[in-house]
């Protein structure tokens, strides 16, 4: 004889993550635009990293001279994985410098110690420098009216453990948003300003001169790629301070909500440095972050930056 429980079902507790929280589940992760031609790449090979962005260039050197051909077949590869890495490299300063030109003018940062010239910065880790900090997840110079369109940086010397860096696909993370979310941002900005990133590590009067030069702007909440016409969430933590238009507590929940999509591991792709490595990443596309876990060994980079345009 089968006996059936007509037990009615326990009811669960009263149980909530608070509001705007992160959720498991399927992710889109569409690495290209739609309708984009993907074509074989002809002078080089591809050494894919990530699901949706990172690849390694393998069979260049980058000391020889870049013709047109290869820096746009570059660029298509720029453009589709969004930061491109080079092993083994050991490029001079003025090489470096050459190779990043092929994309523009080179950009300069007085608020960042230099190197050989005044548009390499140079982060030595462990010389007794004033120490920077980019253990946090940031795209570049966002408090610029036009912000870095990308950046070369190369390892001079990697400690023996650690000191990786990570990068995320901001269009991937927008794609994910939710949509009710998706409409309160669209068309929003939001204000960037240089002082929240550089005042961890710099006293006032450091600072002070340079509020002039480098005045509060605003840039959308959502940026459009001038290249590939994706939109990507374009806030971050080092320097976005409040969505325009907001009451302070609705902005500052958003913005802490819209920063934390870079930390979804199915967005990013991590490093590992080797000297004379290099990495070229898109700065309108990615958010990067700096593992700061090799103390108290050294490390040194330099970077060279493209100058960008104005986001819309």
């Amino acid at each position: 004889m089968t006996v059936v429980d007509t037990t009615p079902a326990a009811a669960l507790r009263e149980a909530t993550i608070p509001p705007d929280g992160m959720y498991e589940g399927t992710r889109v992760l569409r690495r290209l635009p739609e309708e984009w031609e993907e074509r074989p790449y002809e002078r080089f090979e591809v050494a894919p990293l990530g699901r949706v962005i990172g690849a390694e260039i393998r069979g260049l050197d980058l000391s020889l001279p870049l013709e047109p051909a290869l820096r746009e077949e570059l660029n298509r590869a720029l453009l589709e994985w969004k930061v491109i890495f080079f092993r083994g490299q050991h490029l001079t300063p003025e090489q470096q410098r050459g190779f990043a030109r092929h994309w523009g003018e080179l950009e300069t940062n007085p608020l960042l110690a230099a190197g050989s010239s005044e548009d390499v910065v140079r982060f030595d880790k462990g010389s007794g420098a004033t120490p920077t900090f980019e253990n946090i997840w940031h795209t570049d110079v966002t408090f610029r009216a036009r912000p870095a369109l990308g950046a070369v940086l190369q390892l001079r010397e990697v400690p023996p453990v650690g000191g990786d860096t990570m990068w995320a696909d901001m269009a991937a993370a927008y794609d994910n948003l939710p949509a009710e979310v998706k409409e309160r941002i669209d068309g929003a900005t939001a204000v960037h300003d240089f002082i929240p990133g550089f005042a961890r590590f710099y006293e006032p009067e450091r600072l002070a001169p340079f509020q002039e030069v480098f005045p509060p702007v605003e840039h959308p909440v959502v940026r459009t790629h001038p290249e590939t016409g994706r939109r990507m969430l374009f806030v971050n933590t080092s320097f976005t301070t409040r969505i325009t238009g907001m009451e302070r507590e609705e902005s500052d929940r958003l913005l802490s909500f819209l920063c934390r999509q870079a930390h979804v591991p199915e967005y990013q792709v991590r490093f590992h440095w080797q000297p004379g490595d290099i990495a070229f990443w898109d700065n309108r596309a990615t958010q990067h972050y700096a593992v700061n876990d090799y103390a108290p060994y050294p490390r040194v980079a330099e970077r060279v930056a493209i100058e960008g345009d104005r986001p819309f």
